[in-house]
């Protein structure tokens, strides 16, 4: 494995851009010792990236939830990201825009400290592979839970937030399954570790009501395809009990895209003819094969 610290290309680092491997920060910087940091997934095809303005007005929101503001308008970061996409010769890739607090100060309170931002862009193959997704994934509930919005800043794409993403997956890759089904604090269903979910009922798409996590990108995108579909789409509360009455299963997020899910534990699902339609539509989506925009895909959403 290639490490992210020892590349060949560049990497775009508060306005210059600037050899990969010099592309580094303090061992004493806030965003590293306090979480102080916001970031986003973002995914090129063909050289450009998909709803690319959409993330990047959420990186600027969660910096200010995060209580901090990026010093670069969203089109002086879209600008960046195709210079850095360009520079480094990237046609279909992955593009890791991060914002932190620097070093300025080391303590709880950081109000004076530097806001950093590193684009970084690299080529990426599937996040599952090609067998493990026609099949559809293996799946675990998570050991931990998605936290109340009383107690974090949920709706921030926040550094912090994914620790206990990391710990889950990491207890599930360990007992044999590709990702973990996390719920939130009251019980319910809310998201795997990286990515939305979406349960099939009688014909009709339920998704969990994104209250205490990520609406994401993707998942907006796809809702607005299920509709052009003919789909119900139906966002509400949902129980895990409710998994012994879903015939099928998929996850949606940049870098899973749209992936089915074959098990969650000992239930089985098949990946049946709305999840393969879903797949085709977002794929030529992505693809630029069916004319269709990523804000109007958004859009059809709301």
């Amino acid at each position: 494995m290639l490490p992210f610290d020892d590349r060949d290309g560049f990497i775009w680092m508060d306005g210059d851009l600037i050899p990969w491997r010099d592309a580094t920060l303090h061992s004493l910087s806030h965003g590293l010792h306090y979480g102080s940091c916001v970031f986003e997934g973002e995914r090129a095809y063909g050289g450009e990236v998909f709803a690319m303005t959409e993330h990047h007005e959420r990186l600027k929101a969660s910096a200010e939830l995060m209580d901090f503001e990026i010093p670069y308008s969203v089109e002086e970061i879209d600008a960046a990201t195709r210079k850095v996409l360009e520079v480094n010769d990237i046609g279909d890739g992955y593009v890791r825009p991060v914002a932190w607090r620097g070093s300025e100060m080391m303590g709880v309170s950081a109000q004076k400290n530097r806001i950093h931002l590193v684009i970084a862009a690299w080529d990426w193959p599937a996040y599952f592979s090609p067998d493990a997704r026609l099949q559809g994934i293996r799946m675990t509930f998570g050991k931990y839970r998605r936290p109340d919005p009383a107690t974090a800043p949920v709706h921030a794409k926040a550094a912090g937030l994914y620790m206990i993403c990391t710990l889950c997956k990491h207890d599930a890759e360990k007992r044999g399954y590709n990702d973990a089904l996390m719920l939130d604090w009251r019980g319910q269903i809310a998201e795997a570790t990286g990515a939305n979910v979406f349960l099939v009922q009688e014909g009709r798409l339920h998704t969990p009501t994104p209250d205490c996590f990520l609406d994401g990108i993707t998942r907006r995108t796809v809702i607005g395809l299920a509709k052009d579909l003919g789909y119900e789409v139906i966002e509400r509360a949902i129980l895990p009990d409710e998994l012994d009455k879903t015939d099928e299963i998929f996850i949606t997020g940049t870098a899973v895209e749209v992936t089915p899910v074959a098990e969650i534990d000992d239930r089985k699902f098949k990946v049946g003819e709305i999840t393969r339609s879903l797949v085709t539509a977002y794929d030529n989506l992505v693809n630029r094969r069916d004319g269709r925009t990523a804000h109007a895909s958004i859009a059809a959403a709301e």
